[in-house]
């Protein structure tokens, strides 16, 4: 057996704990570092293109109150994005009126500008 005293019990659970601090501020360190990669790689990437024709539903969410040109300032947030087959179906056979700030019915060529 060694002759050296052992500091007593407390003082080296201390001791580990102040390690463990220190290496769990190591890991939070490296997480953070790790999430702001992420973001950034998320900050770079391009948006999607904005659809080209929107059909705005009504407050019940199903039956469809105007069809919009796709950057339209007046469509609503409860709009969704079409292809032009959907927004010209719409327009002539599903009866939805078109928006009276964008037209899309002139530019789908259903209306001729007067």
């Amino acid at each position: 057996m060694s002759d050296t005293p052992r500091p007593p019990y407390l003082a080296r659970l201390r001791i580990v704990e102040a390690y463990l601090r220190f290496q769990l501020q190591q890991v939070e360190k490296w997480i953070a570092e790790e999430e702001a990669k992420i973001e950034q790689a998320e900050a770079r990437r391009p948006l999607p293109p904005p659809p080209e024709w929107l059909i705005e539903q009504g407050l019940s969410g199903r039956a469809p109150v105007y069809v919009h040109h796709g950057d339209c300032w007046n469509a609503g947030k409860r709009s969704r994005g079409v292809d032009r087959d959907q927004a010209v179906r719409a327009l002539t056979e599903g009866g939805v009126p078109a928006c009276s700030h964008c037209r899309p019915d002139t530019e789908l060529g259903l209306l001729d500008e007067a």
